[in-house]
């Protein structure tokens, strides 16, 4: 597993990725060929699953994090001329965050950080 001291730089230039691709004019959003349900539904449950792992006792605060992220650059969207938010895509967002908080949890009961 990557080192526990990496993990909280990773989480944090997780989101500030999420949010420049969220944010960003549409000609600028990376595509996988996958519908982009599937793309915001991923990319939350990867943002909430790294998180879980950088604050493993921190479970609350990385669920309020991620769902705020997800509201709150779903909201901004509104503010892009060439973005639009929509009620789904926070939907998906939200299930994404939800999904890899819970992967995480999985993953910490499975393999528990090693204590400092």
């Amino acid at each position: 597993m990557i080192r526990s001291s990496v993990l909280p730089l990773l989480a944090w230039l997780l989101l500030l990725a999420t949010a420049f691709v969220t944010l960003a004019p549409i000609g600028l959003r990376p595509e996988s060929g996958l519908p982009p349900s599937v793309e915001r539904f991923a990319a939350f449950l990867l943002l909430s699953f790294v998180f879980t792992l950088a604050y493993p006792h921190r479970l609350l605060r990385v669920i309020l994090i991620v769902a705020a992220a997800a509201i709150g650059l779903e909201a901004l969207q509104l503010l892009i001329p060439t973005r639009d938010a929509r009620l789904i895509d926070m939907a998906m967002k939200l299930l994404g965050g939800a999904v890899g908080a819970g992967l995480g949890v999985a993953m910490l009961r499975l393999f528990p950080p090693e204590s400092a």
